[in-house]
């Protein structure tokens, strides 16, 4: 989901966690970073009665300095490179953050199906 610049992190979730919940019944844990902490955390537990969903905040350890990479993080990283590949992702030229949205998508079918083709 994509949505405008002037959407807090945490309330960004609360869309797509609302989105998406009741059509991932499998889901149980979340992993996101530090700005996801508070509140967000108490509210995914009460998502469902039944199958309940945990936010895991993976944190960085205080007494590392530097770059060090964090567990689980580099998941999402990686995946804004290969989105970083596609020409109409490197900047920002859609004017409909549902535009954006479907770059997404296509961009993500294409990289599944050039996997999927050299299997």
């Amino acid at each position: 989901m994509v949505h405008p610049a002037d959407v807090q992190d945490r309330d960004g979730a609360k869309l797509v966690l609302e989105k998406i919940i009741g059509a991932f019944r499998r889901l149980r844990l979340i992993w996101a970073d530090g700005g996801y902490a508070g509140r967000l955390i108490e509210w995914v537990s009460q998502l469902r009665r039944r199958g309940k969903v945990t936010l895991e905040i993976v944190k960085r350890n205080d007494d590392v300095s530097g770059f060090k990479v964090l567990p689980k993080r580099w998941i999402v990283e990686r995946t804004f490179g290969w989105l970083g590949r596609w020409r109409r992702l490197s900047k920002d030229y859609e004017f409909l953050t549902e535009t954006s949205e479907t770059v997404i998508h296509v961009a993500m079918i294409g990289l599944m199906t050039r996997r999927l083709a050299v299997k």
